[in-house]
């Protein structure tokens, strides 16, 4: 794991996107569509494989490779996303995290409603 944070990486982001004059292209419905279109790019890396081989992707370089640079991606626009929508990623996910706690407790393998 890195020792960068969140924060340096949406600050980074916003700093490419000023200096290229894209922030006014950046408008959340555009991200969420980038975002989809990136995370079908990693799909398409995932979708023919068995099960066996997807868990040994990262032992091929090339498609290592591949999966680094579609991950950067999906992570860019997401936190592009947030950025935009003023949404703490760090305190979302982990607001995520105790509601499934709550849904899903250990033991029990259904939703509790």
């Amino acid at each position: 794991m890195s020792d960068k944070s969140l924060d340096e990486l949406r600050d980074a982001l916003r700093r490419f996107a000023d200096a290229r004059g894209w922030d006014a292209y950046h408008t959340p419905k555009n991200l969420v569509m980038a975002l989809s279109a990136e995370v079908g790019e990693l799909t398409d890396l995932f979708q023919w494989l068995t099960p066996e081989q997807a868990a040994e992707a990262m032992r091929d370089p090339e498609l290592a490779w591949n999966v680094h640079d579609e991950l950067a991606d999906v992570v860019h626009y997401l936190v592009r996303l947030a950025d935009k929508l003023d949404v703490d990623l760090v305190d979302a996910a982990f607001a995520k995290i105790d509601r499934n706690e709550r849904r899903f407790p250990t033991g029990d393998l259904r939703p509790v409603e």
